[in-house]
């Protein structure tokens, strides 16, 4: 397989991802978080992840994930959304909005962080 193809494979993953998750059919995340997220054009090309109402991103395709810019927790009971670094270590800080989190998380990006590749973190 050429790096062309590669690169393909992984977006196509990596849209599917996107459609599944900003399609709603799923209790895992508000549809709110997903479409704030998807807003941000750096963060469609990484991997979105989510558990527990806390969404992430990885650089690649696969397991184990490549975690990157950090992770968005839902609202707390201060009304704000916590945002954490990559693996959920630290905090990055605090938003009054899902949008104002997402943006945080693009500020924490790698500034050679690309788009997401095929396979699990050992291709990052």
């Amino acid at each position: 397989m050429t790096d062309n193809a590669d690169a393909r494979s992984a977006a196509e993953i990596v849209d599917e991802e996107w459609r599944l998750l900003l399609g709603g059919s799923h209790d895992l995340i508000d549809g709110e978080t997903v479409r704030a997220a998807s807003a941000q054009p750096r963060l469609r090309r990484l991997f979105p992840l989510v558990s527990h109402g806390v969404m992430y991103f990885s650089g690649c395709t696969g397991m184990p994930a490549a975690h990157v810019g950090g992770q968005v927790c839902p609202r707390g009971t201060d009304g704000r959304f916590r945002v954490r670094g990559p693996r959920g270590v630290g905090t990055l800080g605090r938003a009054e909005t899902r949008e104002e989190a997402f943006a945080l998380v693009v500020a924490n990006l790698p500034e050679e962080c690309g788009p997401a590749v095929l396979g699990g973190a050992g291709r990052v």
